[in-house]
């Protein structure tokens, strides 16, 4: 018993440990979001002498934030639909019909997410189909790489629901989009939520895609609002930081919402007879 209560206080102890060095920068941040510019300057982590809550309505008015935000609500909420539906279609068909073929397709598609993007490809791509610098385009890009690993997540849990959920369906006359969407589609709402989620925070935090594919400063996420912002103001380390906090916000109270979803998609599949 002593020996496993030493375990326990050694394993806590690493995990404080390892939660205090994630805590810190975004520590740094939030408290020279609240400072003078000359007390940033030093990006130290004292707290401000006085609380300059102006310095986030400065960058909202000078970041052009309010159009970058809508953006990015727009690029996020729209390619998580869209990637997460059709990974769900096709971890379906792939699930329940498990040939050599389709099999070969699923391996193919996962490696999507180890596999590097070939930009130079992709512009080529981009530019004969003349989605290049457009909100569709930079859409379909996002929801396009959100795919192989919601197939991933999804094609586990689909293996645990029953087919005879199916058999039924189809005897009563469902057609197979019917039968997905009725009966299929409702029973993955945890790993669905799950893989919407966790690709909803990728997206909002992604910057080489649009940095490549979107000219035009009319249609920058957050993202590269904050990386524009960083180039004109980098000596006033308040406003870079007030941005940053502005950047942040939406994911970690999207997270801290979402988390107990996230774990209960993630062990769904594995718990579910």
């Amino acid at each position: 018993m002593a020996i496993r209560r030493m375990q326990s206080i050694i394993n806590h102890l690493l995990a404080l440990a390892v939660s205090l060095i994630m805590f810190i920068p975004v520590y740094l941040v939030f408290v020279n979001a609240l400072k003078t510019r000359a007390e940033a300057a030093a990006m130290s982590a004292a707290f401000p002498t006085v609380l300059m809550w102006e310095n986030f309505a400065t960058v909202i008015e000078r970041g052009k934030l309010v159009t970058a935000f809508g953006n990015s609500v727009l690029y996020a909420v729209s390619a998580t639909v869209i990637g997460t539906t059709a990974a769900a279609l096709a971890a379906y068909v792939l699930s329940r019909n498990r040939t050599r073929f389709n099999r070969f397709i699923y391996f193919f598609i996962i490696m999507g997410i180890a596999m590097p993007t070939n930009f130079v490809t992709l512009m080529k791509v981009m530019q004969m189909t003349r989605l290049l610098n457009t909100q569709l385009g930079i859409i379909l890009l996002y929801a396009a790489a959100s795919i192989p690993f919601s197939v991933f997540l999804i094609y586990a849990f689909i293996g645990t629901l029953p087919r005879e959920l199916d058999e039924a369906a189809i005897i009563d006359g469902c057609s197979p989009l019917r039968l997905f969407f009725s009966v299929i589609y409702p029973l993955l709402t945890p790993v669905l939520v799950t893989a919407g989620v966790l690709n909803l925070l990728g997206i909002w935090n992604e910057f080489l895609l649009p940095l490549y594919y979107l000219n035009s400063s009319a249609y920058w996420p957050m993202t590269l609002a904050v990386y524009n912002f960083f180039g004109q103001f980098q000596a006033d380390w308040s406003l870079v930081s007030a941005n940053i906090v502005l950047t942040i916000l939406p994911v970690i109270i999207v997270y801290l919402f979402a988390q107990r979803f996230i774990l209960s998609g993630m062990t769904a599949g594995s718990v579910k007879g």
